[in-house]
This record gives structure tokens, sequence and C-alpha cells, in this order.
């Protein structure tokens, strides 16, 4: 009998943001796993280890947006941490994209290593190897994971900003 790991991946802080930019109550297994680049079968074991985790309602369907906040808050960057990294060419991310850009003057550039990118800037992993491909695909789960990135690799002031869009996003208001 094969013992389930039932420990948070970064790929499934990938799918629950990707839930969350769906905007809808009810999403199916099969299209969210093509649009975020994993397996029917990865997305199945991620729902198992977010439910879980408490992130997760225990139908599956409902991102438990407080717990989940809580941890992208206070946890993420314990848990999956990121340094920047050389000069490369990639996709924007934490303050370098929206809607951070926009707050935050910088004159030092953050991207995922990307082929397909067209800004060059220090390099930051992404949490999943897929990430930057779905980001270039859905605008909104771009926002959320960039926002993320934030917390993983900013300083104070951007992690605080990151926090309240994040609760924008998350329909917490602020």
């Amino acid at each position: 009998m094969k013992i389930q790991q039932l420990q948070l991946k970064p790929q499934d802080v990938l799918l629950l943001l990707k839930i969350i930019s769906l905007e809808k109550s009810s999403w199916n297994q099969k299209p969210i796993a093509e649009a975020i680049g994993l397996s029917q079968s990865e997305v199945s074991e991620a729902v198992a280890r977010a439910k879980f985790s408490g992130l997760l309602d225990p139908k599956g369907k409902s991102v438990m947006k407080l717990s989940f906040l809580e941890f992208l808050q206070f946890g993420l960057r314990y848990v999956f941490p990121q340094q920047p990294g050389p000069v490369v060419r990639g996709v924007p991310t934490s303050h370098s994209a929206a809607p951070l850009k926009d707050q935050i003057q910088s004159t030092e550039e953050y991207v995922w290593p990307y082929g397909k990118g067209k800004v060059r800037g220090h390099s930051i992993l992404p949490l999943y190897p897929s990430a930057p491909e779905a980001a270039l695909n859905d605008p909104k789960l771009h926002e959320l994971l960039a926002l993320v990135d934030a917390l993983r690799v900013g300083r104070a002031r951007e992690r605080e900003l990151a926090v309240v869009e994040l609760k924008k996003r998350f329909g917490f208001g602020e």
C-alpha cells in the first residue's frame, strides 16, 4: 500500500490561484489541468493535498480564501523560498508585473526565465515550471502569481502591498 504524502507542493498553490482566477463556483479538472500545464492525476493529487491542508473545502471545489491568504502571507516565503538570480530574458513577475509595477518604482526588474519572454531582469524561479506559460495565457492568473512572488522575494513594502492586492482579488475588499 502506497502512503500518500499530503504536504503541500508548489503546484498546489498554482492550482488554487488558478481556481481563484476563474471566479466561478464550479470548475473541472481537465480544463484546469490543461490551462496550468499539469496532468489530471497531478491535479487530483493537488486537490487531495489542498483539502487535507484546509485550503480547499471538503468537496474540493471552493478555495478557503481566508486560510489560503493566511498561508500566502505568513508561510509561503518560508515553505517555497526564492532569491533573485542572474539577469535573464523572461516574463515579468513580483513588483515588475501588474498590479505592483504601477505602485512601486524600481530600477530592478524581476522575471521568470522563459524563452518567449520579452523583458530582461533578475531571474526568479516560478513556483512551478509551467507557471510562466499559464500566466501568459491568463492575465488574472499572471497577476496572482506575480503578487505571490512579491510575497516570496519582496521587501516589507512589496509584501504589504501584495497582501492588499490579494485581498482585493480574493473578494475581501480593502
